[in-house]
């Protein structure tokens, strides 16, 4: 079976083909035909549902990215490394990378949508002699982004009803040990969503993605009317640097982690492939107009909080831990409507946690699969009567449990966990986004015979994104590794450096003693493989 492919344009606008040949694209017979071929193109079989359609799956990224809800519960780290202006051109900045960085990750998921994503990608795009080696070091390095994920979102909700405590009560004093039994009871909660009710899970995330929207004006239009307004020169001209950095642009790159963090997770598409209907179409699609929702609806936002911002040294040092309620007290004059407020951006970053936990069990799932984990036997079994991989949920659900008891003994510990998802999602996209570049830029006709998706971007534009993405991922995941402040004790040192590394050597000694007799990559036949 080979594929079809059209002619570039050689402007490089994106072309249309079919990644399978003679397969119609209407019905939704049609699509689930087509789906299941090109599953057994790449050596896999369908196991699970495919429940999603794109307003669905649109819905499911959309509140698991929560780019605007995000932005608020960690905007602490942009407005104290930046300040008002950096977190403007900040945010510009992250977005361009973003949409180039997944707009690479989205052609990819085109030609293979699998829910392994980047480790199957790289199977196949990497040359023959380190493409084990490879696929295995990106589906571990990915498992972590997504578990680091789950732990950070849940963690921030956590804090974020403990900062609510403390607004209504203020002699109630937050102790980390509470903090992680709320989290606690936000995994409890999540589970139950991702298990008992899962077969409601797309019509669930249709109605989050209504909350989404509409929470948006929610929060904007009380901003607007009943704050105090600020001058241009207050937003876009008013840097700070309280970590005592150097130069104001060092500080900048530092502070971008507000913005990163607010783009991360667009991936969670591709490791939903196999529940998606025509997924090599839907996937890629849902992909960039996710991010140029999101992104849209959180510049907006981020402008509106920076116009009526109120007194800045109160935000800064608010009881609550969190700058953001500070500026809803401050506009509303009111506890209960601010309130309401924060009370809204949580059931949105609950909603995230959702989400990351379905993208992060089926990734695991996949990678039991195909034999690079622990007890592969077990956490790749899928449920027969609700056609889930309860046991990768069970296993993902234990690691979230087990990282929320760093919080206990230190906050600044379990705050690098948020570094370690940036470092972890970057490095993943940067190992594939490069084979796919150099495969570009080679060309070699007998052995670069890419097998291009429904979604291209084209010989010239394709090369060019991929660059600008790579760029953008390097870069920011560099700073993420930076501490807050130029002089950082051990309570506020960011230990994201040596975790990641931690586990990047774990992963490389598993791989060599236990991974490598193991790992089964992607089953493709030699001809095919030559791509």
């Amino acid at each position: 079976m080979e594929s079809k492919t059209l002619e570039d344009d050689s402007f490089g606008v994106m072309t249309f083909a079919d990644p399978v040949e003679e397969l119609p694209s209407v019905g939704v017979a049609e699509h689930t035909n087509r789906d299941q071929q090109e599953m057994a193109y790449f050596g896999k079989t369908q196991q699970l549902k495919r429940n999603f359609g794109f307003l669905s799956i649109a819905g499911f990224v959309c509140s698991l990215l929560s780019t605007w809800e995000c932005m608020f519960a960690v905007f602490i780290f942009g407005f104290s490394n930046g300040g008002p202006a950096g977190l403007v051109y900040g945010y510009l900045f992250c977005w361009v990378g973003t949409l180039a960085t997944v707009a690479s990750l989205a052609e990819m998921a085109s030609m293979m949508p699998l829910s392994g994503g980047q480790y199957h990608w790289v199977s196949i795009l990497a040359p023959a002699r380190w493409a084990k080696f490879l696929s295995y070091i990106t589906g571990w390095v990915t498992i972590i982004g997504w578990q680091a994920g789950q732990a950070s979102v849940s963690f921030l909700a956590a804090s974020i009803i403990q900062g609510l405590a403390i607004l209504n009560y203020p002699g109630y004093h937050a102790t980390r040990w509470q903090g992680t039994l709320i989290f606690y009871a936000v995994i409890a909660f999540v589970v139950f969503v991702n298990t008992y009710l899962a077969r409601w899970l797309p019509k669930i995330e249709g109605m989050i993605l209504i909350l989404h929207i509409v929470g948006f004006f929610a929060i904007l239009i009380p901003l607007v009317y009943l704050a105090p307004h600020g001058s241009a020169r207050d937003v876009f001209a008013t840097f700070l640097n309280t970590g005592g950095w150097e130069s104001n642009g060092l500080s900048f790159f530092v502070g971008l982690l507000t913005s990163v963090f607010s783009f991360l997770g667009a991936d969670s598409a591709c490791h939903m492939s196999e529940e998606i209907q025509n997924a090599s179409t839907v996937v890629p699609w849902v992909m960039i107009s996710s991010i140029m929702l999101n992104g849209t609806m959180g510049l907006a936002l981020l402008i509106a909080l920076l116009f009526y911002l109120g007194d800045i040294n109160n935000a800064l040092n608010s009881p609550t831990g969190f700058p953001f309620i500070e500026i809803f007290l401050q506009a509303t004059n009111s506890k209960s409507g601010s309130t309401l407020m924060i009370s809204l951006i949580l059931v949105m970053l609950a909603a995230a946690a959702i989400g990351i936990m379905a993208s992060a069990s089926r990734l695991l799932w996949s990678f039991a699969r195909d034999g690079g984990v622990p007890f592969s036997s077990y956490i790749s079994r899928v449920d027969t009567g609700t056609a889930l991989p309860l046991y990768s949920i069970l296993v993902s659900t234990i690691i979230s449990l087990l990282l929320a008891l760093i919080n206990i003994g230190s906050t600044a510990a379990f705050n690098g966990i948020m570094s370690v998802n940036v470092a972890a999602f970057f490095s993943s996209y940067m190992i594939a986004i490069t084979l796919l570049l150099h495969k570009r830029l080679r060309n070699d006709l007998e052995k670069d015979n890419l097998r291009w998706g429904p979604w291209h971007m084209g010989p010239v534009f394709g090369p060019f994104v991929n660059v600008v993405g790579l760029a953008y991922t390097t870069t920011t995941m560099f700073f993420g590794f930076f501490p807050s402040n130029r002089n950082p004790t051990l309570a506020n040192m960011n230990w994201s450096c040596l975790l990641f590394g931690a586990s990047i050597i774990f992963s490389v000694v598993f791989y060599k003693f236990w991974g490598r007799h193991s790992y089964k990559c992607p089953l493709v036949d030699p001809i095919r493989r030559r791509q």
